[in-house]
């Protein structure tokens, strides 16, 4: 009884040991490039600001209207069934 006393208050230990040790993992981030992003004046793209975006009215609301009415699908090719065709010998 006191063995498994004492091997369940070390078991306790060990599992805070091992959830706080120290080594590289997977898990590991890429600290050499979060600091020269830190130290980076402006990270963004500079096309972010741009806020004048080009295009034509028109036509964007003729896509916009073919996605809301979208055209019929075509008729299904026509087939032609001979029935009692002639008999070769």
């Amino acid at each position: 009884m006191i063995l498994l006393l004492c091997a369940s208050a070390l078991s306790g230990c060990a599992a805070d040991y091992l959830n706080h040790y120290d080594s590289v993992t997977l898990a590991a981030g890429d600290s050499q490039k979060f600091n020269s992003m830190l130290q980076t004046v402006d990270p963004l793209n500079p096309n972010a600001r741009n806020t004048k975006i080009e295009g034509d009215g028109a036509r964007a609301a003729a896509v916009a209207q073919g996605y809301k009415y979208p055209p019929p699908p075509p008729p299904p090719p026509a087939i032609t069934v001979n029935v009692g065709g002639a008999k070769t010998q």
